[in-house]
């Protein structure tokens, strides 16, 4: 019930005993994807490796169901399965289990994660809501991020890279022993680029910056005794982009964040004990907007084994959450959480596991400071409000033969209305009221509740030295929130308030697909994998409010099919890799806030890599080689460019 129990477990070691990367987060025992109880795939280092890629959306959008949406050369929206949109707030990220996604939006700034691509030992993509099994947030997908441990670990390289559009990074990961007892990791890396090219005069440029970011990050393991590991885990990121705005126009954002962790692993008689807590700090401007957050976590778990057959988590988590009010200052919004949660895994059998998971996250919700002038609700008692929701996971993982795999999941998840949508943006006009429009948060805003039903094939074809599966889900979100539209005034006027525009709750969307995948090896040194995925979404809004002008038309706004093929071949020096991205035609929002369609489109990338017996390689990679791309809506957005890089690393 808590992201990630074994955090401090010797991936190493069970990746060489399972002969493939394996996972401990979903039950905290260690399990290959397809026996988990949830929708899992493993990124491996050697496939980030051989990805050529510069950042982890790029990676993720070469795995099944995931959807990509990129509005700037340093800035991309995740989601799965449908559901992105312009800072998206559906997916729980995490480095090591702790949350790195921003809380003031609830959405994650890839471009300022603090870590290196060369300190990541693997990504695990968690599809569908598994709030119960994983932690807050997680409704769309879990991304989990695990880097090496400098315990059992020596990652230690040296990267820098070059090419188009004026791109350039450097990366260095080095790892370190004091004593038998106390080992660490330094991380530190920096990269610039262009941004992409503008020919909407409508995009000034004072909106657009070229993306550059700064980043470090500490992890150090020290042995208190023979089965007790403390862990603290330091990072801090600097960084300027173009960003796209929820309420899609582009600005230039800087933003600033800082993290330090302690984690307490310790294997006693009463089982698997871990403590934790971590502070975030984030420093967010795009002016006018300037926020400053804060957020403290505290957890402790204990993982327990009964027997050979029954595994049991009990948790409880303490959240903190606080941000100002901007761009009119003088308030701060903020909510505490505590959060019990248990989870239970059952071997029925040597052919059946089931797994139960429940948590409850209760908020309070408060509000300090004062009110400006024209605004309807002065008074900080209408922010005195509580929220308690139950969030659930049943998982059944069935091995109908040595080959044949059947997974039943069913889940309910909760989203959580941010400190932004629950009024940290004051946004009022220059004139006096009631003349103008204000833009304001709503502390009537409730959580959105999804929830999820799938059913997965899976079937090892040994002959053909190939993995295929069947999936097919479905999915309803109740109490779907809406963003702020300027085409529906929420809060009418007084003589001396403004009328206002504000984030409600406007309905119900129910989503249905189907994906299918499959990879594996053939002749010498050769990988093949593909996948494609449908999906149908259907929003259903309650009368008088309509999806496309609350921001919130994700029937219109996700394409249909999703779909990716890669091969690659490898052998004692050379590695070689062609991905292929394609994606069916949706429609886009524009900075008018009105929907234009685009049209689907295939992307190309590859690397060749060549790497000698000393550890250094040499790689040459490219993005969008068929041509210079435009992903997103062509009136109002950036083309996506075409970029060849050449990458120098050493390992030792």
């Amino acid at each position: 019930a808590l992201p990630a129990a074994a955090q401090s477990v010797d991936y190493g070691s069970l990746q060489e005993l399972f002969n493939e990367p394996v996972t401990t987060s979903a039950t905290g025992s260690p399990q290959r994807s397809t026996e988990a109880p949830v929708d899992m795939t493993i990124i491996s280092a050697a496939d980030i490796k051989r990805s050529g890629a510069t950042d982890i959306p790029t990676i993720l959008s070469r795995t099944a169901g995931v959807d990509i949406l990129p509005f700037a050369a340093g800035a991309s929206e995740i989601s799965v399965r449908g559901y992105d949109q312009a800072r998206s707030p559906r997916m729980l990220v995490l480095v090591n289990g702790r949350q790195v996604y921003l809380d003031h939006f609830g959405y994650t700034d890839w471009h300022t994660l603090p870590v290196a691509l060369e300190e990541i030992r693997q990504i695990e993509l968690v599809r569908g809501p598994n709030s119960a099994l994983f932690g807050f947030n997680a409704v769309s997908g879990v991304v989990n991020i695990i880097t090496y441990n400098p315990k059992f670990d020596a990652a230690n390289s040296a990267t820098v890279q070059a090419g188009g559009l004026g791109y350039a990074s450097a990366s260095l990961v080095q790892t370190y022993a004091l004593g038998g007892s106390l080992h660490g990791r330094l991380s530190i890396s920096a990269d610039k680029q262009d941004e992409w090219s503008n020919s909407n005069p409508a995009i000034l440029p004072s909106q657009l910056s070229n993306p550059w970011a700064t980043r470090a990050a500490l992890d150090v393991v020290g042995e208190l005794a023979p089965k007790t590991d403390l862990r603290v885990e330091a990072s801090w990121s600097n960084s300027g982009q173009t960003e796209m705005l929820s309420s899609y126009s582009y600005v230039a954002h800087r933003v600033q964040t800082g993290s330090a962790k302690a984690t307490v692993d310790a294997d006693t008689a009463f089982g698997s004990i871990q403590a934790q807590a971590y502070v975030n700090k984030l420093d967010s401007l795009a002016a006018p907007l300037h926020y400053k957050n804060t957020i403290w976590v505290a957890r402790v778990q204990d993982l327990l084994k009964i027997g050979t057959a029954h595994t049991v988590r009990f948790g409880l988590e303490y959240r903190d959450n606080k941000v100002n009010t901007t761009p009119v200052t003088g308030g701060e919004v903020g909510y505490r959480v505590w959060s019990p949660s248990a989870m239970w895994n059952w071997q029925t059998s040597k052919t059946v596991a089931l797994t139960a998971a429940v948590r409850l996250d209760s908020l309070k919700l408060s509000r300090t400071g004062t009110f400006p002038a024209g605004v309807l609700v002065t008074s900080n008692s209408a922010w005195d409000k509580s929220i308690d929701k139950v969030s659930a996971n049943l998982g059944a993982v069935v091995a109908l033969t040595d080959a044949d795999t059947l997974r039943l999941t069913a889940a309910r998840g909760v989203q959580a209305p941010t400190l932004v949508e629950l009024g940290s943006r004051q946004v009022l006009p220059t004139t006096a009221p009631p003349k103008g429009t204000a833009t304001l948060g709503n502390p009537n805003l409730q959580p959105a509740l999804v929830t999820s039903y799938e059913v997965a094939y899976e079937r090892e074809l040994r002959s053909l030295r190939a993995h295929v599966a069947v999936k097919a889900f479905a999915q309803t979100t109740e109490d779907v929130k809406s963003g702020v539209s300027k085409f529906q005034i929420d809060i009418p006027a007084t003589a001396t308030t403004y009328p206002a525009i504000t984030y409600l709750n406007i309905g119900k969307s129910q989503m249905k697909g189907v994906e299918l995948s499959g990879a594996g090896k053939f002749g010498t040194g050769f990988r093949w994998s593909a996948d494609t995925t449908y999906v149908d979404i259907k929003d259903k809004p309650i009368p008088g409010y309509s999806p496309i002008l609350r921001l919130a038309a994700f029937g219109e706004t996700s394409p249909k099919y999703r779909s990716n093929l890669s091969v690659g071949w490898t052998n004692d020096r050379w590695a070689a890799d062609v991905y292929v991205h394609s994606v069916s035609k949706f429609n886009s929002y524009t900075a008018n806030q009105t929907l234009e369609p685009v049209a689907g489109y295939t992307s190309v990338a590859a690397r060749v890599g060549y790497q000698t017996a000393s550890g250094l390689t040499l790689a040459l990679s490219g993005q969008n080689l068929l041509d210079d791309g435009q992903f997103q809506a062509k009136s109002t957005g950036l083309a996506a460019e075409r970029r060849i890089l050449l990458s120098v690393s050493k390992s030792w």
